[in-house]
């Protein structure tokens, strides 16, 4: 009789996956308004991150997400990449994305109120957001985990920017 046993399993319920937390379109857009776009870049790190730690990477999710200006497009492939691998039928051009998401952003220098229009730069962020939440459904290294309500960080972060969309409203009614 031998002590020293090893066991192999061919289960792939024991390999130890990735997790994934996956919020609603709504819930996206709606925390990518009311903190004036900051969510987009919380949304771009999480995903950097995400890639990261599926490749076993070196990458630095904060630096990529601090300078999306240069990172996105890379970003957009890499989702269109994962979703492809999965039998993914959508698909979008990267650079035009990109183009509309930087266009509409630069948007925030004109003056008030029109800058507000920037805002809504999140509409070029939600065909990659919508691809990746498909794509994590079918990686089979991957456990997703649907957030269906709002955690208590998003809704601080809710509670702070209706308060600062208040401000600002109320100044506007002012003037």
């Amino acid at each position: 009789m031998e002590d020293n046993q090893v066991i192999i399993t061919n289960d792939v319920a024991n390999i130890e996956k990735l997790e994934y937390q996956r919020i609603s379109v709504g819930h996206f857009v709606i925390l990518s308004i009311v903190t004036f776009g900051l969510y987009e870049l919380w949304w771009i790190y999480k995903t950097w991150q995400f890639f990261q730690d599926k490749e076993h990477t070196d990458i630095k999710p904060g630096l990529r997400a601090l300078f999306s200006i240069i990172f996105l497009i890379p970003l957009f492939n890499k989702i269109k990449k994962l979703a492809d691998k999965d039998a993914n039928t959508k698909n979008y051009s990267s650079v035009l994305l990109f183009l509309g998401y930087f266009i509409v952003s630069l948007l925030s220098l004109l003056p008030d109120p029109y800058f507000l229009i920037a805002t809504f730069s999140i509409a070029f962020l939600i065909i990659p957001f919508k691809t990746l939440n498909y794509a994590v459904d079918y990686s089979e290294d991957v456990k997703v985990i649907d957030k269906n309500k709002f955690s208590i960080r998003q809704i601080i972060l809710l509670i702070l920017g209706g308060f600062i969309w208040v401000l600002y409203l109320a100044g506007e009614i002012i003037k």
